[in-house]
């Protein structure tokens, strides 16, 4: 059993930049990877970054070169850095955990204004 929290989301101006966070708890030593996830208005929730527990990190085309997803394993914590954010970033941030099983955060929401 594992439970994520993600915190960080708020208002921005295209532009602006913001820092997601997702803490995990319970049996977190059997999490092989995490990832981050978004869903717009309107729109199927699309996968964003993933991160290994050996460090490797991948992204989205639409977010390469603007976001960063990285790790602190001491606090249990992936982060999402996002910069040069868009209009079109806009919408609830899923943090997701992968391992013996799949978990999900609650999401948090992440508004661009223009």
């Amino acid at each position: 059993q594992v439970q994520l929290v993600e915190s960080g989301g708020g208002s921005v101006q295209a532009g602006g930049s913001l820092r997601l966070s997702c803490a995990a708890s319970g049996s977190i030593f059997s999490i092989n990877a995490m990832g981050w996830f978004r869903q717009g208005p309107g729109k199927e929730r699309e996968w964003v970054a993933g991160i290994t527990s050996d460090g490797s990190t991948n992204y989205a085309d639409s977010v390469k070169g603007r976001f960063t997803i990285s790790s602190n394993n001491a606090k249990n914590t992936v982060y999402l850095q996002m910069n040069s954010l868009k209009p079109e970033d806009t919408g609830v941030y899923y943090c997701k955990a992968f391992g013996r099983g799949e978990y999900w955060g609650q999401g948090t929401q992440v508004t661009v204004s223009s």
